[in-house]
């Protein structure tokens, strides 16, 4: 699983007029940090006179034509809901996206395009900066497409047992099942919007944008170590609140885009970027950090 991202690499394409174009695609697209994340990066790495990103409001059956009518001067595209499935048939995705079923990734790479899974290599290395590099076990909650993403990333990190709490049981085994079995991680399940009668667990990772009954907040913050609420709607939320107030490790949504806008700004520019000013300018934008 680890070094996929790699095995892609830096795929700038080369401007006959020196200006390097991305963007984000999605619907609905107003509301996203992306522009002001990238372009904070291109300040940050001194090449915002050359870069600019941008955003664009684009369903799945426009896609395959925004591409194709993107110029030499494309270089890369983020892509988030609805587009991370059909964004899979346009280029030649990588290992983890495959698996994932999920790309949220487009590079143009000088037409042969590639796909990419950032959001794993996001809330890794998230833990990572604060501190968190390793886990066994976990809470999981919800069962959509960042939380098999999720999954994946605490494979990475070495978690073997974890219980994801859904509001469907037969929606979440469909979903995760087979993924759990591929990275040998055991699942259990239980519903979501309660605390389970359950042992403690290393970490918690929340995919679910519905606000929790902060009783419950407090309960789940209670069984673990680390609790990264990968939403950012309605930040800070309960989990946000009750794991800052409980003195354990909190991350959330920021953490999390800004995490995976990381990865993308390597493979697209071909250089790394420190997180803090774009995690600044994120929080910033948001009214601070809570």
């Amino acid at each position: 699983m680890a070094g996929d991202a790699d095995r892609a690499g830096p795929a700038v394409t080369a401007s006959g007029h020196g200006l390097h174009r991305c963007a984000v695609l999605g619907q609905p697209i107003a509301h996203s940090l992306s522009p002001l994340i990238h372009t904070r990066a291109y300040e940050v790495l001194g090449i915002s006179g050359e870069w600019t990103y941008g955003r664009h409001e684009v369903d799945e059956d426009e896609l395959a034509a925004f591409v194709a009518g993107c110029g030499p001067e494309w270089v890369g595209l983020s892509c988030t809901a609805p587009l991370k499935q059909v964004l899979l048939g346009l280029g030649e995705a990588s290992d983890r996206a495959r698996l994932l079923g999920s790309g949220n990734t487009f590079l143009f790479n000088e037409g042969s395009p590639l796909v990419e899974n950032t959001d794993v290599t996001g809330l890794v290395g998230a833990f990572a900066r604060a501190g968190v590099g390793s886990a066994s076990s976990a809470l999981l909650l919800g069962n959509g497409a960042t939380a098999r993403s999720a999954l994946y990333a605490l494979a990475e990190m070495g978690v073997r047992d974890a219980l994801v709490l859904a509001r469907s049981e037969d929606n979440a085994r469909a979903s995760l099942g087979e993924l759990g079995r591929t990275l040998g991680v055991l699942l259990a399940y239980g519903p979501w919007g309660t605390v389970p009668d359950a042992p403690a667990a290393d970490v918690l990772v929340s995919t679910v944008s519905a606000p929790l009954a902060s009783e419950v907040a407090g309960g789940l913050v209670r069984l673990v170590d680390a609790c990264f609420d990968a939403t950012y709607n309605h930040y800070p939320t309960e989990l946000d609140r009750a794991a800052r107030a409980a003195g354990i490790v909190q991350l959330s949504g920021i953490d999390l885009l800004v995490g995976q806008a990381l990865d993308q700004i390597r493979l697209m520019t071909g250089r790394s970027c420190p997180p803090e000013p774009l995690l600044d300018a994120a929080y910033a934008a948001l009214g601070g950090r809570g």
